[in-house]
């Protein structure tokens, strides 16, 4: 791996499209990556423990999306700070932001993981888990709450390179990661030799352990490579909660933290409302969110690599290059997302098969693909530009948008659907929210007041 330098990772000239391209696309594969594992996590558990322990699984993993939540605003605010910092050319702003949000990410996962492990089985009675799915949905949750530090800490690393640019570097050691969970998988689910039968619980050490080892990889690398934003024993003054950093974090990672709140919470919500309909339901569903979490892995990269893209760019002062990123965003998005919401479609049944056994399940699923995998090129231009607008530090619309389409519309509209005419209908509410998202995020990016945020406030007394 080659050594990383504040030059290597300069996004404020040269061709705009290949920049996004390039940095777009090892945050794709990572992506895939992390989802693959997740796949593959559940081809085991859905194919040889069974449709209960399946639904299990996918409870316990929306309840670690809504956790994840919770700091994500953290690291996004993160992200785009030292992408201000790095197009400013401010490689001291940026490694005090390293400093500052470090201790306070870790602080806060130590909180959440104590607070999680204690009310496990409370969360997942709130989501109206069924019974037959209670006890495998507690012991793989119990044990993901253990290693939540490690895994929002590896996070949060990554997030960081992201935002000084480098995107390369973490999809390496996410390839690690994922191969590491992938081989530990059948040893701890099955039980080999001295190693106990642990089942979906098994599924849990194997994703711990293996970012555990990844996260330790991670950081010896950062040294041994002497990569800029590292933090030295001559940078120890960095590590403290900077009053300036930490009113940024909490005013501006709030909020987007906040959205993320809203997108798990009105997942969690549909969950519960699909739980009502049996595990058969609640599988299909959850094999149906797996396929959707790989198309929504385009949007996602390229809002990633636009935001970052942005940040370093409103950092630097050039706004023609800021929305030339927006334009060339949402064209990478029709085609990425296209293409894979075309092949699914080719492949619907083929693709469930993967997850589930039962011809119910089975279609259950083909019909919530067929209604709702094209509505996800809508959420990917969506996606594109609140990541553009975020990388000024304006939030708070981004923020109004997801709680409108989401909790003003897809939850009531889904449960009505559901109470009043049935399973089938409540997938509707998914192309209708992202209808609605879109043209209040397009709304806004025209002629909203989002280019005169900032992400930093002086201090009393201080010049800006």
């Amino acid at each position: 791996m080659p050594k990383t330098n504040a030059a290597s990772v300069n996004l404020t000239e040269g061709p705009i499209a290949k920049k996004l391209l390039l940095f777009a696309l090892p945050v794709l594969l990572g992506n895939v990556l992390q989802s693959l594992n997740g796949t593959i996590n559940s081809i085991w558990v859905g194919n040889y423990l069974g449709e209960s322990a399946f639904a299990a699984t996918s409870n316990a993993n929306n309840i670690m999306f809504f956790l994840l939540s919770l700091v994500f605003g953290i690291g996004m605010a993160s992200t785009i700070l030292i992408g201000q910092s790095i197009g400013a050319q401010n490689e001291e702003q940026a490694k005090r932001v390293v400093g500052t949000s470090a201790l306070f990410f870790v602080t806060l996962a130590v909180i959440i993981t104590a607070i999680g492990f204690i009310f496990s089985s409370t969360i997942l009675e709130w989501m109206q888990t069924p019974k037959d799915a209670m006890p495998y949905a507690t012991a793989y949750l119990r044990i993901i709450f253990v290693g939540v530090p490690f895994m929002f800490f590896y996070n949060f690393v990554m997030m960081i390179m992201r935002g000084a640019g480098d995107s390369k570097t973490p999809f390496y050691f996410l390839l690690l990661s994922t191969v590491i969970d992938i081989a530990l998988n059948p040893v701890f689910i099955f039980g080999i030799g001295p190693i106990p039968r642990l089942e979906t619980a098994g599924a849990a050490v194997a994703t711990v352990i293996a970012q555990l080892i990844s996260l330790v990889g991670l950081i010896v690398h950062l040294y041994r490579t002497r990569y800029f934003l590292r933090l030295t024993r001559a940078d120890r003054r960095y590590i403290r909660l900077d009053r300036q950093i930490i009113v940024s974090l909490v005013k501006k990672g709030l909020p987007m933290g906040l959205q993320m709140m809203v997108v798990s919470t009105s997942a969690i919500a549909i969950v519960s409302l699909v739980n009502s309909f049996g595990s058969m339901a609640t599988a299909a569903f959850g094999a149906a969110m797996q396929l959707s979490s790989y198309v929504q892995m385009p949007a996602m990269a390229i809002g990633g690599a636009v935001s970052t893209l942005a940040a370093q760019n409103v950092g630097a002062g050039k706004w023609d290059r800021v929305h030339k990123t927006t334009l060339l965003g949402i064209a990478f998005n029709f085609v990425m997302t296209g293409a894979l919401v075309g092949l699914i479609y080719v492949f619907n049944r083929q693709a469930l098969q993967l997850f589930l056994q039962d011809e119910a399940a089975i279609a259950i699923g083909m019909n919530i693909n067929h209604i709702t995998l094209w509505a996800f090129v809508l959420f990917g231009i969506t996606f594109v530009v609140s990541g553009v607008v975020r990388s000024t530090g304006a939030v708070m619309v981004p923020l109004l948008t997801a709680f409108l389409a989401l909790w003003c519309i897809r939850v009531p509209l889904a449960y009505y659907l559901g109470n009043t005419f049935g399973l089938e209908a409540l997938w509707w509410s998914f192309p209708i929210g992202f209808c609605i998202s879109i043209v209040i995020s397009v709304a806004y990016y025209v002629w909203g007041n989002w280019r005169s945020a900032k992400m930093l406030t002086p201090e009393p007394g201080k010049a800006e």
